[in-house]
């Protein structure tokens, strides 16, 4: 089977119905585009590293791609983020060669507002073609990330909080009931708890070292907020353990219709923007033990949108072992 980019849309102009597919993978060539400067981590970089391992472990034409995703539009935006927040996003979006800083952390080029917008569509394409029945699962590879994006604040590298968009379109438009996000980021996913801390149709399960950025989350008290605090030098033993213990029973008495991830690689070992030691092996068990999760209550439907992870071979390495495994490779 080769890999092709295609456009489902044209299988329903001919003569055969369009295929039963397995694993999407979704990005957008403005995700490369965003950046903000020589020495800033969340490089265009991280795309090319999860493309190369692809390719080089075989894997590329084993998926099936959509290079082209809408811009999320702003009826999409507003189900998450205030008029205000977002109305001040599109005016901070710089023209030429400025850059144009949201916090310390988290800044604009030309092009950073398309890709803001193409990774937050990414994420929704996602959810239709795994609605339609078009995928049974998705990873989309884009940049910049969103977790850390919440109603009215950027945070974290994060513009839009991509898994935040997707997971309400899924609940306005599909009349999905049950969304459960697995965000297993080295960092806690604090936008999307801020988005979703009065929404109880939507559980989050965030696993993320304790003390460390963005230095919160370890006193939430919510029965569909489920953090895991865990020090820094956390193995993946102690990882596994704690999710076992933890996020499984939540995830299996929410009985989730639709998954997502909030994959963030900078959990491994080898990345220096976390303490924490899982290895590609820990990816690939956390992601079998929510297919499995997946598969008991919301039909294999499963959405992975990128989050962190900055070494840049832990990064293709993880990333690959996780959608190999969500193609069932």
């Amino acid at each position: 089977m080769k890999g092709v980019i295609l456009d489902i849309g044209k299988f329903n102009q001919g003569r055969r119905p369009p295929p039963i597919l397995h694993t999407a993978f979704i990005t957008h060539p403005l995700c490369i585009k965003h950046r903000v400067s020589d020495w800033h981590p969340e490089a265009p970089a991280r795309l090319a590293a999860i493309d190369d391992r692809l390719h080089s472990a075989h894997l590329y034409d084993h998926l099936y791609h959509f290079h082209h995703p809408p811009l999320a539009s702003r009826e999409q935006l507003l189900r998450v983020h205030s008029a205000r927040y977002v109305d001040w996003v599109f005016a901070s979006a710089p023209a030429g060669e400025a850059i144009v800083h949201l916090d310390p952390d988290t800044g604009m080029n030309q092009h950073s507002l398309g890709a803001a917008l193409h990774a937050a569509g990414a994420a929704i394409r996602a959810v239709d073609k795994v609605m339609a029945g078009k995928v049974q699962n998705a990873f989309c590879a884009v940049r910049p990330p969103g977790h850390h994006a919440g109603r009215d604040h950027t945070g974290g590298f994060c513009i839009f909080n991509n898994v935040a968009v997707a997971a309400a379109h899924a609940m306005a438009v599909h009349g999905i009931g049950r969304v459960a996000v697995v965000d297993f980021d080295v960092h806690h996913g604090n936008g999307t708890e801020d988005i979703f801390r009065d929404d109880g149709r939507l559980l989050l399960c965030s696993t993320f070292q304790h003390p460390f950025y963005p230095f919160c989350g370890a006193d939430t008290v919510s029965d569909h907020i489920v953090n895991v605090p865990l020090p820094a030098g956390t193995t993946g033993k102690a990882y596994r353990e704690s999710f076992e213990a933890r996020v499984l029973p939540a995830l299996d008495a929410f009985a989730p219709e639709l998954v997502f991830f909030s994959a963030g690689f900078d959990s491994h070992l080898e990345d220096d923007m976390g303490q924490f030691g899982l290895t590609e092996k820990d990816f690939v068990w956390i992601t079998e033990t929510v297919m499995a999760i997946a598969d008991r209550h919301a039909g294999g439907r499963i959405v992975s949108v990128l989050e962190g992870g900055y070494d840049l071979s832990a990064l293709g390495r993880s990333a690959a072992a996780h959608i190999k495994t969500l193609a069932g490779l």
